[in-house]
């Protein structure tokens, strides 16, 4: 069964809901990716209308089917080593914290499906080795974070992983996974992922040297951007660096950190 196509006013229902779960406003433009993520939800559920199926949401019949939806409308496209400048950043870091006895503490705000957290885990693994450190990714999205622990990728998605890297940190699939890679175990369990909503208060995570939080404050508004970049950078050390997206800034947003380059923050 096909749905109906979304109208103006169903549309501005799902524009409410994901406020409501994630703090992010979604912007007229939208309406086709809406209609598009959620569709088969609608076959799924065999309702033909985008109105009866956030009915079907908001009734709470369906145990699951609002995060299932969250999912589905806060995905964001993401790869690896996206933003060379940070991780060349985050190498420095790393080398002034050789020798240090205090881990190094590196948050993933918005991980996706774990592309980020790898790139980090694979730079701090090289200049670190075995020397303490540890890395926190986290994300709205149940589903992603099932793909983030997982660590497997179409091989096309890892154009930007240096070489040697690849060698030592990947394996590349064979047979019925040809053309894919699977990130390491080694490197998967450095890395711990959680379900986090960045919108509410946040858990006791500990305080941390770098936070990666780029390519998810464009989804909210000014309102919420303040209240989420100042629940975050509490958690940044001082002298820790905070990282956004090249498209985003905290001009007026937040006093707490101060640009030391475009897209690159740090905490006095």
């Amino acid at each position: 069964m096909t749905p109906d196509a979304i109208s103006d006013h169903e549309f501005a229902q799902f524009q409410r809901f994901i406020f409501e779960a994630a703090g992010i406003t979604m912007a007229p433009s939208k309406k086709a990716l809406v209609s598009g993520r959620l569709s088969k939800r609608l076959q799924h559920h065999r309702v033909k209308s985008y109105g009866d199926y956030f009915k079907l949401l908001s009734s709470g019949q369906e145990p699951g089917e609002a995060q299932l939806a969250v999912d589905l409308l806060t995905t964001n496209e993401t790869y690896f080593f996206r933003e060379n400048k940070h991780f060349d950043l985050l190498r420095k870091v790393a080398q002034e914290a050789r020798g240090r006895s205090q881990s190094l503490r590196v948050w993933s705000a918005a991980c996706s499906t774990g592309e980020e957290p790898y790139s980090i885990a694979m730079v701090l693994a090289d200049v670190l080795a075995d020397q303490a450190w540890e890395i926190t990714a986290t994300d709205i999205s149940t589903r992603v974070l099932q793909k983030a622990r997982y660590g497997h990728y179409p091989m096309e998605r890892t154009g930007n992983i240096p070489r040697e890297y690849l060698q030592r940190f990947c394996l590349k699939g064979m047979d019925q996974y040809a053309g894919t890679l699977l990130v390491q175990r080694p490197l998967r369990k450095r890395v711990q992922f959680l379900e986090m909503n960045l919108n509410t208060a946040l858990p006791q995570l500990g305080s941390f040297d770098v936070i990666f939080l780029r390519n998810v404050l464009i989804y909210f508004s000014t309102d919420t951007k303040r209240q989420v970049v100042a629940r975050v950078a509490q958690l940044l050390k001082p002298g820790g660096y905070l990282f956004i997206g090249h498209s985003e800034s905290l001009n007026d947003i937040n006093n707490d950190v101060a640009m030391v380059a475009p897209s690159i923050y740090r905490k006095p």
